[in-house]
């Protein structure tokens, strides 16, 4: 019962994520669901991208217009996540909630990146706030602190770097927020294992389509999927990480 009641929250959540990536790039106070063109609001029972996809064949009962896959793709990873935390942990603690509310503000962010090359700081300044309020439930103040000083540290000189070989916008100043947010969210020393994870698969991905000839050296890639790659692993197996190679 746990595990569905899990995939239940998730596919709520995830719901709800779509609401927050439709509206906050657009500077736009988040509100009900709702018509993109006219503005009204959608019946409670069409609130979800599934029931949608699946009522209305995805789309708005008002304009017609389609949804896209998006809000569909979205709510299921997101409780699909939900269930993995669930198995992962294997009952409802602290700590579980905590990282299932990680996780969503990384799909969150995951979504706007990738749509809108945004990560906002309306996003991340609270979330680092959240997670060095609630670190004596995962980490300790000290380390999410000492997290959060080195994820801002080392991304802001690689900002400055990148800035300074390539011109303004190489990399926008939200990976330096996200980089701090996944500081304070994993500490010290596992900010290491996730921002070293997070360059390597950057430097994968883009080797990759730079020797594809998909992208040219000076296109730009958003980094943040690849920083909230390294997230998920440090959050989830940061600390086995870190012990295997201290032995």
């Amino acid at each position: 019962m746990g595990f569905l009641f899990s995939l239940l929250i998730g596919l709520c959540v995830g719901g709800l994520i779509n609401v927050l990536a439709d509206d906050l790039p657009l500077r736009r106070r988040p509100q009900l669901p709702h018509c993109r063109d006219t503005g009204e609001r959608l019946p409670p029972h069409l609130w979800l991208g599934l029931t949608r996809r699946l009522l209305t064949r995805g789309r708005c009962p008002h304009c017609g217009d389609p949804d896209g896959w998006r809000p569909v793709v979205v709510e299921i990873a997101t409780a699909a996540t939900f269930g993995l935390l669930w198995a992962l942990h294997g009952a409802l603690s602290a700590q579980l909630a905590v990282t299932a509310v990680y996780f969503a503000v990384f799909i969150l962010i995951f979504v706007t990146d990738m749509e809108h090359r945004l990560i906002l700081h309306i996003v991340t300044l609270p979330s680092i706030a959240f997670a060095l309020l609630v670190s004596p439930f995962t980490v300790t103040p000290i380390s999410a602190l000492l997290g959060a000083v080195v994820g801002f540290a080392v991304f802001f000189a690689i900002y400055l770097l990148g800035s300074w070989l390539f011109g303004s916008g190489a990399m926008g100043f939200g990976d330096v927020t996200l980089a701090t947010l996944i500081g304070a969210a994993v500490g010290l020393p596992v900010v290491i294992v996730a921002l070293l994870s997070g360059i390597l698969t950057g430097g994968l991905v883009t080797l990759f389509l730079l020797v594809t000839r998909l992208r040219r050296l000076r296109s730009k890639v958003p980094y943040g999927p690849f920083l909230l790659t390294g997230a998920a692993i440090g959050l989830l197996w940061g600390s086995q990480i870190v012990a295997w190679y201290l032995s």
